[in-house]
């Protein structure tokens, strides 16, 4: 998707796109970070902020599960937090194919960084999501008829030991709904999705904002479907709206790691929880 700040527009493309994919024969489908509002500034976000179990983004997704019969995986979209007004929760939501929100992940891990531009010093790319976001502390592993997804968004990638906490919970799939910049798309984007997926044996979903946004951020897009074996099932490699489909074979997975036995070969480990 390439979301812009008027929140129907963005769920009519979510719709419209969603339709596609259940033509096409998905039952599990997932949008990407920041999908019902790329604001012009980042405070907008906290405007349409919703409460949990509230809210026309939180309704839309519910509805689209249940008439579409599909498991969706809403990217995220802003939720107030408790004794924070200035700050959402960056919140992942997965539903059931009867509407019913089965679980939620907030982003852990936020991005304030700065992205240095080699050929125009000044042209920097500076972000500070922390200023309207609130970091998640808990990994979160959910059950669907798909397998087990682990769920991550975007800047999480960079981090491997929340995946490795993931994969201790039986992930079998991990869902990173992201909006990656335009450089750091370009340099490390399909190298660390493929990357997580070969470490852990997993799938990776990587849903992803796409090209120029009224604001003038450039995202990276590229979505991509990965296999265990770090290959790209499906992506989408033109900017703009588009739609990748693949088939995950979880008995293929399982061969897989039993002749592969990678993870049970670890020396190190991570406690299963944060």
């Amino acid at each position: 998707m390439t979301s812009a700040p008027e929140v129907e527009a963005n769920l009519a493309m979510a719709r419209s796109l969603l339709e596609r994919a259940r033509a096409e024969g998905a039952t599990l489908a997932a949008l990407p970070e920041n999908f019902a509002i790329m604001g012009r500034k980042e405070a907008e976000k906290v405007a349409v902020a919703e409460t949990p179990g509230e809210g026309p983004i939180q309704a839309f997704l519910g509805h689209c599960a249940r008439e579409l019969g599909l498991w969706i995986i809403g990217g995220t979209i802003p939720l107030r937090v408790e004794n924070e007004p200035n700050r959402v929760a960056a919140a992942s939501l997965l539903f059931d194919d009867h509407g019913r929100c089965v679980g939620r992940y907030d982003k852990i891990h936020l991005f304030d960084v700065g992205i240095p531009n080699r050929e125009a010093p000044t042209r920097d790319e500076r972000y500070r999501e922390s200023a309207t976001v609130a970091p998640g502390n808990q990994a979160k592993v959910i059950s669907t008829p798909c397998g087990r997804i682990g769920m991550a968004v975007c800047y999480d990638v960079r981090f491997p030991e929340l995946f490795r906490v993931l994969q201790a919970q039986g992930a079998e799939i991990l869902s990173l709904p992201s909006a990656f910049t335009a450089p750091t798309g370009k340099a490390h984007w399909e190298l660390l999705m493929r990357a997580r997926a070969v470490e852990n044996l997993c799938y990776v979903l990587a849903p992803a904002q796409s090209g120029i946004h009224p604001n003038g951020r450039e995202t990276w897009g590229d979505s991509l479907i990965v296999d265990p074996w770090g290959q790209v099932l499906s992506r989408v490699a033109d900017a703009g709206p588009g739609l990748a489909v693949a088939e995950i074979d979880r008995t293929v997975q399982q061969e897989l790691r039993e002749r592969f036995p990678a993870l049970s070969h670890r020396r190190f480990t991570i406690a299963p929880t944060l």
